[in-house]
């Protein structure tokens, strides 16, 4: 691409409204083993957008490429204005710091109390004053409701809790981009839930764009359909309006192809066979 077409790109990529995420006719194989085939997808900026499909799919290697860990065969990849396809290794680094990644094991360090887990990142590569990190840790843990844990092991803490844990050290950063692989699986369903309302609030009070990669129907309709609103003072997780539900959007994949995309309402009504199975 000619760089005066380049930069109209990202000045596009840059204005309000503008997609965060951008998949542009994207392709990867191993070997013969094809993982993602011609696939072209969006994330618009405070908007979810949950990829399902069965394990091989290619949910968590659209993850990976997003991030940089993985490089296309071909096509085109955006993040924050960014051409990351483009990027080398140490150019990635500056994009993946506007980024928050969720896995399942939640990876926090057992030697650390929840304060020093959430806190690390900005302990160890910034400058911000010790003052300031620790009131920022404060911050994050009060909006997921952990403030009173900041003291303990992660050996003392639930599933649901470390998995939140893992969440507000992701925030710490202040990420315009979450990206969460599996976060829920291993929960019960009620653990599960405190999990996807920490999805819901960072998306519709903080502003976050997510990508949710996840076999769990149950939580990625949950994220979907409900929205967080602030009311005297309190965060309450309600049921979303139509026109709310739009900013979560569903995509699928099967065997490295799109085969869905649309609401959460769309998906429930697709009759298309493998869709039917899938949700069944």
């Amino acid at each position: 691409m000619p760089a005066e077409a380049t930069l109209t790109v990202k000045q596009i990529l840059s204005e309000p409204g503008a997609p965060v995420i951008v998949f542009d006719h994207v392709q990867l194989a191993f070997d013969d083993f094809v993982v993602l085939k011609d696939v072209s997808f969006t994330v618009l900026k405070g908007h979810t957008k949950i990829i399902l499909g069965a394990s091989g799919s290619g949910k968590s290697t659209s993850l990976k490429i997003i991030t940089g860990l993985l490089k296309a065969d071909a096509g085109v990849v955006w993040v924050n204005g960014q051409r990351v396809d483009e990027l080398t290794e140490s150019q990635i680094m500056a994009v993946r710091t506007d980024l928050g990644l969720i896995f399942q094991e939640g990876a926090l360090f057992d030697s650390l109390t929840v304060r020093e887990n959430v806190g690390y990142k900005l302990y160890e590569e910034s400058d911000m004053p010790l003052e300031q990190v620790d009131k920022r840790v404060e911050e994050v843990l009060g909006f997921i409701g952990l403030l009173e844990q900041m003291d303990k092991m992660p050996s003392e803490l639930s599933g649901g809790q470390r998995r939140r844990v893992a969440i507000a050290r992701a925030m710490a950063f202040k990420p315009s981009i979450m990206l969460y692989d599996e976060a829920t699986t291993g929960l019960d369903p009620i653990t599960a839930i405190t999990v996807n309302d920490e999805m819901v609030k960072l998306r519709d009070l903080e502003g976050v764009s997510s990508v949710i990669v996840t076999h769990q129907l149950r939580d990625a309709f949950y994220v979907a359909t409900h929205m967080a609103v602030r009311e005297g003072g309190q965060v309450r997780i309600v049921e979303a309006t139509p026109g709310k539900e739009r900013e979560a959007e569903f995509m699928m994949l099967r065997e490295g192809v799109i085969v869905f995309e649309g609401d959460a309402d769309a998906l429930r009504h697709a009759t298309d066979p493998y869709i039917k199975e899938f949700l069944s």
